[in-house]
């Protein structure tokens, strides 16, 4: 008879099986509804195949399409699928990888000769969904490492054989379905019955293992579903996302743009840009202000040597803008990466007592980071970028307080902007590999309890994941869900003992003695570009009336009554309300839909009717006619939209 285990699921309950026993066999035994469900299974923290055996007492959670790692699982068998349609239709085909991603999947190829492009994406589908329909199992299998590179030798992929030369004896793994054999280290689902709904969505150009130095293969994208239902809605979804990228919102509102001859990823800001980022920038400097924050300005470049005490030039020195050298021998200096060095010397400019303590220092900070230009993406992925940055200096015993009350910041800006759907993640150190971080465990397990305690203390709907920490120390990651439902991570708090550490910052205690502060970084919108790009996109370029950059339009039916709408124009502005007349020699129908497309909260029409009543007729976007105002009335309406 075979050994018995103890199973513990999610609610804490336990059951027994015998050793050898499979997620799939444990859902079964719960319910066949379930079982029809299961996609992968989670064994004491790890994702394995649901038909992978249990020989040990374990915790059980089973995953379906509900869970982010069903979906994951999902996806990776989807790209596995992808690679057999590939083989069966493009003999000698190479495969360099094909891992899932936050929507769907895509595999790297080597056609060799071939070629494949958007008009054989249908061919291919059609291929996948034949092999879907075969039901195929997916096999998992230990080989030696001798055994896959005789595999691959033979099938001449060198791709596969690079990744196995970076293996070990143990550690490598076969998954076949129907005739195709890769190199993965999975979990998959348990068979390509499952894949019901499938799409390509388009084909790429991508360098073998992201080295502009090497080959450069074909990538294609694609995504599946359970049904087709789910297919459906997630391409509706994208042609919403479509009309709501904010790339294309900012040509149309007039917000930004990019130059080839300034470079890429630098974002040049337009009038109208400027004027929605400034209030942006006032808002929260009215509620730092109010917080006890000091405002603090640092150049845009810095010593080398600053980076160097800081541990961002080890860290990034290589990746980044190389150093720019001064006549002066020996002498470089770094464009800013970072805001926090600065805000280390503005401290340690002079002495400081405990009384004094916390100190909070906030700047609007341009940085400056390399990204590989195949990254780049409009304002979301940029090269030069301003925080919203803040560091807080305080006692050790001030730290949880001071937490909790940049937290307080962060949801009042989220509130006031719409973002009403998020969690909070709680980002720790890797468990397993530390090297990558700076400073002592004590500090850390000290900074990683501050966060902790103050998100339970402070209610948050939370997530803790591990490795996701920045090198110097744990954070707190605002993820929002915008009016799509998509995921961004917005506003960031991470407690720092590190930094204070390295640059030798201290403050006078009571005892008289020198005692080291801990330090707080915050940035509630993380960086003005980002931020504005996720905002575009979740109100879709329809800005809260208060932050749009024209709150009206007026639009005189001829030019006779210019001068009246002048007037008009001159009345708003002396009560701060921004706008502009629009007197071109155009119809009032094609004025009023130019004013709808550029999302101009109000259109103040003006006629001879207008003009001798003292009167404009208000239109609202979206909403169209809402009566005719007194010039007094409407600056009331006006306000009370606000």
């Amino acid at each position: 008879m075979a050994e018995e285990i103890q199973i513990t699921l999610p609610d804490g309950s336990q059951r027994s099986y015998p050793s050898g026993v499979t997620g799939l066999e444990i859902a079964q035994s719960i319910s066949e509804g379930l079982a029809r469900n299961v996609l992968a299974a989670k064994v004491d923290g790890e994702v394995w195949d649901a038909t992978r055996t249990i020989d040990h007492d374990a915790q059980l959670q089973l995953l379906t399409w509900n869970d982010v790692e069903g979906k994951s699982a999902f996806w990776h068998s989807s790209a596995h699928l992808l690679a057999e349609a590939l083989e069966g239709l493009y003999p000698g085909i190479k495969f360099g990888i094909g891992p899932p991603i936050a929507n769907g999947f895509y595999y790297d190829v080597d056609l060799g000769d071939q070629s494949l492009g958007e008009d054989d994406l249908p061919k291919i589908e059609a291929k996948m969904q034949e092999l879907a329909r075969q039901k195929n199992t997916y096999e998992r299998r230990d080989v030696s490492k001798a055994d896959a590179v005789d595999y691959f030798t033979e099938k001449g992929d060198e791709y596969k054989l690079e990744l196995i030369d970076g293996l070990e004896d143990g550690q490598i793994t076969f998954y076949q379905q129907g005739n195709f054999v890769d190199l993965c280290r999975g979990p998959h689902i348990p068979n390509t019955g499952f894949i019901k709904a499938i799409k390509l969505m388009n084909v790429a150009g991508a360098y073998w293992r992201g080295d502009e130095k090497n080959k450069q293969l074909t990538r294609i994208y694609g995504i599946t579903f359970p049904k087709q239902k789910e297919l459906k809605e997630y391409l509706e979804l994208l042609e919403e996302a479509k009309k709501r990228d904010h790339r294309k919102l900012g040509r149309e509102l007039e917000l930004f743009t990019f130059s080839e001859r300034v470079g890429q990823g630098l974002p040049l800001w337009l009038p109208k840009g400027v004027i929605m980022r400034e209030r942006l920038e006032n808002f929260l400097k009215k509620a730092q202000q109010k917080a006890g924050y000091l405002p603090v300005i640092s150049p845009h470049i810095g010593h080398k040597d600053l980076y160097v005490t800081s541990g961002h030039y080890e860290k990034y020195g290589k990746d980044s803008f190389q150093p720019i050298s001064t006549p002066h021998e020996g002498e470089e200096f770094l464009l800013k990466p970072m805001n926090c060095p600065h805000h280390c010397e503005i401290y340690q400019s002079r002495p400081h007592s405990y009384k004094e303590l916390p100190i909070r220092y906030a700047e609007f900070g341009t940085v400056y980071r390399y990204e590989q230009s195949g990254e780049l993406h409009g304002l979301t992925r940029v090269r030069g970028f301003t925080q919203d940055d803040a560091h807080i200096f305080c006692r050790p015993d001030q730290v949880k307080d001071e937490f909790k009350k940049v937290i307080d910041l962060v949801l009042y800006v989220f509130g006031s902007l719409g973002f009403e759907d998020f969690t909070t993640q709680i980002s720790l150190r890797d468990q397993e590999d530390q090297s990558k971080y700076i400073g002592t465990d004590e500090n850390w397990e000290l900074a990683e309890r501050a966060i902790v305690e103050a998100a339970t203390e402070k209610e948050l709907k939370t997530v803790t994941e591990y490795g996701e920490a920045a090198f110097y120390g744990p954070k707190l990651d605002f993820m929002v869900n915008d009016a799509l439902g998509r995921q961004w991570q917005l506003g960031t708090i991470q407690v720092d003992y590190n930094l204070p550490e390295r640059f030798d910052l201290t403050y006078i205690g009571a005892d008289n003695q020198k005692h080291q502060p801990v330090m707080i970084h915050r940035a509630p919108f993380g960086s003005m570009e980002r931020f504005v790009a996720i905002l575009l996109e979740h109100t879709g370029g329809n800005l809260p009336l208060w932050l749009a950059p024209e709150q009206f339009a007026i639009l005189p039916i001829s030019e006779k009554y210019a001068d009246y709408a002048d007037e008009v124009l001159a009345m708003l502005e002396e009560r701060d309300i921004r706008g502009a007349v629009d007197h071109r020699d155009e119809k009032i129908g094609r004025k009023i839909r130019d004013a709808e497309v550029t999302k101009i909260p109000f259109m103040l029409i003006v006629g001879e009717k207008e003009a001798e009543n003292r009167s404009v007729s208000v239109r609202r976007h979206g909403q169209g006619d809402v009566g005719t105002y007194s010039l007094p009335d409407f600056i009331n309406y006006f306000s009370e939209q606000l």
